[in-house]
């Protein structure tokens, strides 16, 4: 776990006074050099964004003096981080370009070619990712007209001509009523002029060539060894950019063929970045949501929310799919071909059914289901194997529902989720870096979808606080190391006690169709050798109340003192965090005390509880 962030201060007034920027103001014509100059000095330093956009240096100077004539790099950029910065202090910022809209097209056209330049010389990586987070806050700007007038040339029918031929002509047999605006839209592209027709073919493809971009980059990353966190950060940005994409549905109609023709998803999970624990973390992260909203249960054309049963149905058609390619063309799948499906739709099945073959054998499968280019007679596959057998696997395994997976997340948060700083934050959380978090759009996918969302995001909100509590209490606790190994407490807390027993008496069987234990009650004795007025409160608790069990091995010897600006975890050696519920106390012959005569309980006490079931 890393330190926690540091909190970002605003510039005080007599900060703005004293620093250079502020005493170039007075003269506008003469500052725009030293002003990009001054800038691109800094590296785009949070404290000097901020500065300048206290200053409305985006209003009052850069938009109003812009046109191609002085657009450059520099100008460019400087945009760009004034527009972010807006967006990370939740201020309104399209209006200043609503007022003067005239030139918005050639700047929006100026960050489209920037985003797709090769040569890190040109436009480093860093720059690169301040290009993805602006035009990912345009495709969640839909609302504003401006906005939509630009990006809606980038999202709609006419980008399925990046598809495969063959990938085309079968997305266009599943909805007939497509194949007549196709044939309209090449219409209309014999009738322009061969400068408009290019221009509008880079705006189709401009989607489709950045994801091209992307892998190249995520390719370059190594296993082990240095790696340019650069790179990590703008992997990271990509996929946020990818996931709000899927997420809306204006922009998911036409993007997810094409997201899923490119294979986005199985080059990220094989990728060098997802196998490295550390730096691939927040990675990680995200791709699962992307791959979570790749499969959303929605139909893409219509917009309506699919069944259980619609999506068994879907799932059945591409296995079968896949049986009567491999019994009309391929011998060596005669088993998996006269299989029934429940017998060869999970990934171990797969795996082992496709594993043995060539990679010009699972190539041919591929290019016949319409997922690769055919391959050339007499040519070998250019593709690994390894990626061509996970691209067959992951589109065919059976898939859990929405609803399996959130009846198998845990009742209560767990230590790997309490101090994930990527899906719980820090007070001090800045908006600089993304997070794997659900945001609340203007539009949802379906009303599940909103649900879902909300639901995340308040679960998230009360772990935020239970992981207070926790910090709080065993803080207060000081578990140091003892001279024989074991754990001593140096201080104390009105609500945490050390254990003094604790005993698992019952682990029931699991219920039909479900893979952990249907409860687990254990007995917990804790010494109350404590205050009368904490005592009460303890022998307050009733049953249903809330409690978490701790593990904690210290590392640190008696007398240490804890630094609260260091990572909590690593400092107090906490192992695991368990939440449980109380269903009694009782008394010494193990017997359960009714309420009204808990107060003649002795001072040890034993709670008979249920623990919650980690079920990941």
């Amino acid at each position: 776990h890393s330190a926690p962030p540091k909190k970002i201060v605003a510039p005080t007034v007599s900060q703005i006074n004293a620093e250079y920027v502020t005493q170039l103001w007075c003269v506008w014509e003469a500052v725009l050099p030293v002003l990009i100059h001054y800038f691109f000095l800094f590296r785009f330093a949070i404290r000097k964004i901020m500065l300048l956009e206290f200053s409305q240096y985006l209003e009052n100077y850069l938009w109003i003096n812009y046109s191609p004539e002085v657009s450059s790099k520099a100008y460019l950029m400087s945009i760009c981080c004034m527009v972010n910065e807006k967006f990370r202090e939740n201020v309104p910022a399209w209006e200043i370009f609503q007022k003067k809209p005239e030139h918005f097209p050639f700047f929006f056209k100026c960050i489209l070619e920037a985003s797709l330049v090769e040569n890190d010389s040109e436009y480093s990586l860093h720059e690169q990712t301040v290009l993805l987070l602006l035009l990912d806050h345009c495709f969640n700007s839909l609302e504003v007209d401006l906005i939509r007038a630009q990006v809606q040339q980038l999202i709609s029918l006419p980008m399925w001509m990046a598809l495969q031929p063959k990938r085309l002509e079968q997305e266009l047999k599943k909805t007939p009523k497509l194949r007549k605006f196709w044939n309209l839209i090449k219409k209309n592209d014999e009738k322009m002029d061969e400068e408009a027709r290019m221009r509008a073919y880079q705006e189709r493809r401009f989607l489709s060539q950045l994801i091209q971009k992307f892998i190249s980059v995520l390719k370059s990353i190594p296993v082990s060894g240095p790696i340019s966190m650069d790179k990590v950060h703008y992997c990271e940005r990509f996929i946020e950019l990818m996931l709000d994409l899927e997420a809306l549905l204006p922009t998911r109609r036409w993007f997810n063929t094409v997201l899923d023709d490119s294979h986005l998803v199985v080059h990220c999970y094989l990728s060098s970045l997802a196998k490295r624990e550390k730096e691939g973390h927040l990675f990680c992260q995200l791709l699962d949501m992307l791959k979570f909203y790749t499969g959303f249960e929605i139909n893409d054309q219509t917009g309506n929310a699919l069944t259980e049963n619609e999506m068994t149905t879907i799932h059945y058609d591409r296995i079968t799919s896949l049986q009567r390619a491999a019994f009309a063309h391929f011998p060596e799948l005669y088993d998996f071909a006269l299989s029934n499906v429940a017998a060869v739709d999970t990934r171990d099945s797969l795996v082992k059914l496709f594993g043995p073959l060539s990679s010009n054998v699972l190539h041919q499968v591929a290019s016949y289901l319409c997922l690769l280019p055919s391959l050339p007679e007499g040519e070998d596959s250019s593709y690994e194997k390894e990626f061509l057998l996970e691209l067959l696997v992951s589109r065919h395994e059976r898939r859990i529902s929405q609803i399996q997976q959130l009846n198998q997340m845990p009742l209560y948060p767990t230590e790997k989720i309490i101090w994930d700083e990527n899906i719980v934050p820090t007070e001090y959380y800045s908006g600089e870096g993304c997070l794997a978090l659900p945001k609340l759009n203007l539009q949802f996918l379906t009303l599940h979808d909103y649900l879902l969302r909300n639901f995340n995001l308040f679960r998230l909100e009360s772990t935020y606080e239970i992981r207070q509590d926790i910090e709080d209490s065993v803080s207060r606790m000081k578990p140091w190391l003892s001279e024989y190994g074991g754990v001593v407490f140096g201080g104390w807390a009105r609500m945490a006690q050390p254990i003094v027993s604790f005993t698992v008496v019952e682990v029931a069987k699991p219920n039909i169709g479900e893979n952990w234990p249907m409860r687990v009650r254990a007995d917990v004795t804790i010494n109350l050798n404590v205050r009368d007025n904490i005592k009460d409160e303890w022998e307050g608790l009733r049953k249903h109340d809330v409690c978490f069990l701790i593990t904690v091995r210290p590392t640190q010897p008696y007398g240490t003192k804890f630094d609260r600006r260091q990572p909590f975890v690593e400092q107090i050696g906490l192992v695991y965090v368990r939440g449980c519920e109380i269903q009694g106390m009782l008394d010494e012959k193990g017997r359960v005390i009714e309420e009204d005569l808990k107060g003649i309980a002795e001072h040890t006490e034993y709670f008979w509880i249920q623990t919650s079931i980690n079920k990941t």
